[in-house]
């Protein structure tokens, strides 16, 4: 969902199993996770495991010497998933125990005909209530249900199973219970042609792409270069494209869900050097500051930043450095205000493991950006409209100013 920009308007990107990707708003997310600027936030991903957030008296005050890498096996033995999945706002990673699992077959053999119904969607994750319509479609995946029914990026999510969207101007919470469902109706309309329709989707499987960075040449001396997440070995990726030292550099980070701090430092040396990128602050103490990987030949290019609701946690890192230390201009729309220093994990009591970080991010100003984001230089919103016509006011926008 898209709505119109204001300081408390933030927009976290969730994948849903048929197919579709929407943009969902909220405000203060990881404030009503418990999260408080002395502890910073949850490190939360919007592919984490299911699991509910534990109360604060089940962490051990400390982390556990060395219970870091089996946390972590833990989590991928019990809930297997891909090195490379975005992360940005949504539920804390745990690592649950696999005797639910057991239970729920338990039940399921010894009284085959009685079918647990599909819980609904959270209650506690709430669309931002000052988001303005449009709801619309900002991708759909290749092979998914959505894209063999027609779906196309762009169309407006008028109703799901009957719910309307948006009810006057005010976004209906209830509509969230419609994607929870294994069957939706979607009734859409194409902003091309103002023809409206209704598609029935199931679930069906979808196949991920390991994310891959991408670019074009827009025009003598400007490269265009799409960096999806900052996974490991991202930055080389980046500079292997740019090893023709082009004059501009359009980076474009809208949907980046973030990653390694690392391969943010390692990208900003190309760029600058002797520069800090970000502080992490403890609860007592000092703050850390993190610099520029002076390792890194610069590149000698101007640098342009595409950004939008999307852009958090690593992502928004990159955007503060880049306009705090004046290394470039940012173009699109604020990010989304989620960002944390790194995790650790903290085993609990009955097995199950907890990521929390141990630092506050400040961005190289000192500035918080968690729950606030980073602002753009230019505003260029991608609209519904835009998404069907396949225009890039980001990318027009940084052509204008060249």
């Amino acid at each position: 969902m898209r709505g119109r920009p204001d300081g408390c308007l933030f927009h976290v990107r969730t994948r849903v199993g048929h197919g579709l990707r929407i943009s969902r708003p909220w405000r203060g997310l990881h404030r009503r996770h418990g999260a408080t600027p002395e502890t910073g936030t949850a490190d939360i991903g919007e592919h984490a495991p299911a699991g509910v957030l534990l109360r604060a008296g089940q962490l051990l005050q400390r982390p556990c010497d060395g219970c870091e890498g089996a946390a972590e096996e833990r989590l991928r033995r019990l809930h297997p998933e891909p090195d490379a999945t975005p992360r940005g706002p949504g539920r804390p990673q745990v690592a649950r125990p696999d005797r639910e699992p057991r239970h729920r077959l338990g039940r399921l053999r010894e009284s085959p005909r009685r079918r647990r119904p599909r819980r609904p969607a959270r209650r506690d994750h709430r669309l931002d209530p000052a988001a303005q319509p449009p709801m619309f479609i900002t991708r759909v995946l290749p092979g998914s249900p959505a894209a063999k029914a027609g779906i196309r990026a762009g169309d407006i999510i008028v109703k799901a199973n009957g719910v309307p969207a948006f009810i006057g101007d005010a976004v209906n919470q209830s509509i969230l219970d419609a994607f929870a469902s294994g069957t939706v109706r979607l009734t859409l309309k194409r902003p091309t042609t103002g023809r409206t329709r209704t598609v029935k989707l199931k679930e069906g499987p979808i196949t991920r792409r390991p994310p891959a960075v991408t670019s074009k040449k827009l025009a003598d001396g400007v490269t265009y270069v799409q960096l999806p997440l900052f996974y490991e070995g991202a930055a080389d990726q980046v500079l292997a494209k740019l090893r023709g030292r082009p004059e501009v550099v359009v980076l474009d980070l809208r949907g980046n869900g973030g990653g390694s701090p690392r391969e943010v430092m390692r990208l900003l040396g190309a760029f600058a050097h002797g520069k800090v990128t970000s502080y992490f602050c403890p609860l007592k103490g000092d703050c850390v500051p993190n610099r520029t990987d002076d390792s890194v030949p610069l590149l000698g290019s101007r640098l342009i930043v595409l950004t939008d609701r999307g852009c958090a946690s690593a992502c928004e890192g990159f955007s503060a450095a880049v306009k705090d230390n004046g290394l470039g201009t940012l173009i699109g729309t604020r990010t989304a205000g989620a960002i944390s220093g790194p995790s650790k994990a903290y085993l609990l009591d009955d097995g199950s493991a907890v990521f929390l970080p141990g630092v506050r991010h400040l961005g190289p100003a000192r500035e918080v950006i968690d729950t606030i984001g980073v602002p753009v230089d230019h505003y260029a919103p991608m609209t519904a409209l835009d998404l069907a016509t396949g225009r890039d006011p980001g990318v027009a926008k940084a052509l204008a100013l060249l």
